[in-house]
């Protein structure tokens, strides 16, 4: 099912070769195409007019071999070894 707020498929099935596909409606689709997540866990930022969500990740450790994981109910890197 496609529910963007543009379908590419049907303008570009519709053949009108003197209608080129829209770069507004493009990034109009790549702002929709959020992420679905806790609302606790995003950030709504917004970038060139469009509104979007950005997850919030804590920094990654510069050394070592870590997991992103949930402890405590917050986002965390957990040490682990490398595997082979």
């Amino acid at each position: 099912m496609n529910d963007f707020p543009v379908d590419f498929q049907t303008v570009a099935k519709g053949g009108d070769q003197l209608k080129p596909l829209s770069s507004s409606d493009l990034m109009r689709n790549f702002a929709w195409a959020k992420l679905q997540a806790d609302p606790t866990l995003v950030d709504q930022v917004s970038s060139m007019g469009f509104t979007g969500f950005k997850l919030k990740i804590p920094p990654v450790p510069s050394g070592g071999t870590y997991v992103l994981g949930a402890v405590d109910g917050g986002l965390t890197w957990i040490a682990t070894e490398e595997c082979p």
